[in-house]
């Protein structure tokens, strides 16, 4: 026969309840806390304005993570350089915490800064590793970085340990850039970063992005890359504009089947219309 619990039992328990319920309710405002905060810092460090020149068209979309403490470094910027043409970053920074977040800051001012000095892709990425080594942090990023001439749509890219982008020309053609790349900044000194050089075509685009856009436990990185080239190649054959672009790409991360930061840059020249 059961024996029956004392009111003095039953009131220990709900005390004990009660605090584990207190506990756990600090816990998740703590942890909401947190994302709030690192959220606000991605924003406050993500361009406000993108350069303007003729016949360029830039659109960039942006999500961070909303789930738990998945919020991490994401990043894109968009910039003029000294000498008239436009510097294009995007990059990842390992981790998904407050941390990451701010290390992502020190690594788009670096970038901003460094490239006053040279617009160089494979030497601006260079000298952005041993700024960021320099720092002597534990954390890491992937990064690709483009220098495009608007006038003539001659396109030099550098890629750091980064997914490679997506482009498409108006005449049908579409693909992933083969380039060769290296490793990641933050990781080893003296490292060299190939320069791949593309034309950007009337009409063409190129599509920037992270790896919360298109891998997850629910598509791979390459069914995720093919996604993006079909929408590039539809947009392109189409003539729509660069942010329906992005608009449609960033919606297709949905697909990948986890919460993460996903953020995508899209570039074309004259030959799009709504």
């Amino acid at each position: 026969m059961p024996r029956k619990r004392s009111r003095d039992e039953d009131d220990e328990l709900l005390t004990r309840l009660g605090t584990l319920t207190a506990q756990a309710r600090e816990r998740a405002e703590l942890q909401r806390s947190q994302v709030e905060l690192a959220i606000a810092l991605q924003r406050g460090m993500l361009p406000r304005d993108l350069p303007r020149a003729t016949g360029l068209h830039l659109a960039v979309r942006y999500a961070p993570a909303t789930f738990g403490l998945n919020v991490g470094g994401d990043w894109y910027d968009a910039f003029t350089l000294p000498d008239g043409r436009i510097g294009l970053s995007i990059g990842d920074v390992q981790g998904h915490n407050i941390e990451a977040a701010a290390f992502m800051g020190q690594v788009r001012a670096g970038l901003r800064a460094l490239a006053s000095v040279t617009g160089e892709p494979g030497d601006l990425l260079a000298r952005t590793n041993d700024l960021l080594l320099s720092l002597g942090s534990d954390l890491f990023a992937t990064c690709t970085f483009m220098r495009l001439d608007p006038a003539t749509g001659v396109l030099e890219s550098a890629r750091a340990g980064h997914i490679p982008c997506v482009w498409a020309t108006a005449d049908g053609k579409s693909g992933v850039v083969d380039d060769e790349g290296g490793p990641p900044l933050g990781v080893a000194q003296g490292v060299e970063y190939p320069v791949t050089r593309h034309r950007l075509t009337t009409g063409g685009m190129f599509v920037l992005l992270t790896d919360g856009v298109v891998e997850g436990p629910s598509l791979t990185v390459e069914e995720g890359l093919d996604q993006v080239v079909r929408l590039a190649g539809i947009a392109a054959v189409a003539g729509l504009e660069a942010h329906a672009l992005a608009a449609a790409v960033i919606k297709g991360a949905e697909s990948v089947g986890h919460e993460d930061d996903a953020a995508v840059l899209v570039v074309g020249l004259d030959g799009m219309h709504a």
